[in-house]
């Protein structure tokens, strides 16, 4: 399992960096150099900030949501625990979808807490993150309907189309779900427990696990996105931390931009960022590649004369340099030290 996962994971890093190849030769190798080399690193530093008060912000929703399950956990360890999930976020395919287990390990151990509340806690956040995102985007698509003919650019309308679909069937199916929360419960069971044992007698010093206690753990998973989803004072908080770190994010983009010399609108990153963020889902380490170039075609389709391949490549790269690699160093040596703690 272990050798499948590092073949998966160096198979994800390879496809990254053709897809940075291909971007690279498409917006000049030599003015992307040429580029960044003129940047104003004093901004740049900026939007290192930027990024540091986007993982405070969503690590204030993840300690959040962790209190609402009874799991105590300060926000200092909170933020580094948080950085844990983002380094096995980047380092894994298909982004969050892949990260989780590793994240809810990751809180189980650095909190005490039970395997199934922690993935519980992780898919909440990884949830609640994604309202914000959508709606923000809303207003930014909102903002370039009042000001450009959307029908004459088919990549932003391509865009707009995207989020209002968005927007539609995840709350819908998330409604619907919760309506037949009991019923998937019991599927999971019947799923997940003929799965789990034959996974077990495979893997060394691990012993099988009964049904009754695979029942046991996919109940109390279910329970905690219950007691989460019926708790409003916690999930306004967390959905408040989490809009404050798309924010974030957002004035990162913002910033690197005029830390290369050519400003653009808030409004402009309030739209790219978010669906940007939906290339995540990629079968890449972290959406590595894929975001960034959805992000520099989204740039290029705006109503921004100024902004060339060159610029809108350098801007992505210093904004995709803090958010990826900020949080993958940091949580890199929390989960080095983690696995030193165990081994030890």
């Amino acid at each position: 399992m272990a050798r499948e996962n590092l073949r998966a994971t160096i198979l994800g890093f390879l496809g990254a960096f053709a897809v940075f190849a291909l971007l690279f030769y498409f917006a000049g190798v030599d003015k992307l150099v040429d580029t960044l080399q003129m940047a104003d690193y004093s901004i740049v530093a900026l939007v290192v900030v930027a990024t540091l008060a986007w993982l405070v912000a969503w690590s204030f929703a993840l300690r959040t949501v962790l209190g609402v399950l009874g799991v105590e956990l300060s926000l200092a360890k909170s933020f580094f625990v948080f950085s844990g999930a983002m380094f096995s976020n980047n380092i894994t395919p298909f982004g969050q979808a892949g990260g989780e287990p590793v994240t809810a390990y990751l809180i189980s151990r650095s909190a005490d807490a039970e395997y199934e509340t922690s993935l519980a806690a992780i898919a909440s956040v990884d949830t609640l993150n994604f309202v914000p995102s959508i709606t923000i985007a809303l207003v930014g698509a909102a903002y370039y309907a009042s000001e450009i003919t959307l029908g004459t650019n088919r990549d932003l309308l391509l865009a707009l189309v995207v989020v209002v679909v968005l927007a539609v069937t995840v709350p819908a199916a998330a409604y619907l779900a919760w309506q037949r929360r009991y019923r998937l419960e019991s599927r999971a069971v019947s799923a997940f427990t003929p799965a789990v044992r034959t996974v077990a007698k495979y893997v060394p010093r691990v012993p099988v696990p009964t049904e009754e206690g695979i029942e046991r753990r996919v109940n109390g998973f279910f329970r905690a996105i219950e007691r989460i989803a019926t708790n409003p004072r916690g999930l306004a908080l967390a959905l408040g931390a989490s809009t404050f770190g798309w924010f974030c994010q957002m004035v990162g983009l913002w910033l690197a931009f005029r830390a290369i010399g050519v400003p653009i609108p808030l409004s402009v990153a309030m739209l790219v960022v978010p669906i940007g963020a939906i290339a995540g889902v990629t079968p890449l380490p972290g959406g590595a590649g894929g975001i960034e170039t959805v992000l520099v075609a989204l740039l290029l389709a705006a109503p921004l004369p100024a902004v060339t391949k060159s610029i809108a490549a350098a801007a992505v790269v210093v904004f995709r340099g803090a958010v990826y690699w900020v949080p993958t160093l940091l949580g890199g040596g929390v989960m080095g030290w983690i696995s030193l703690r165990s081994s030890s």
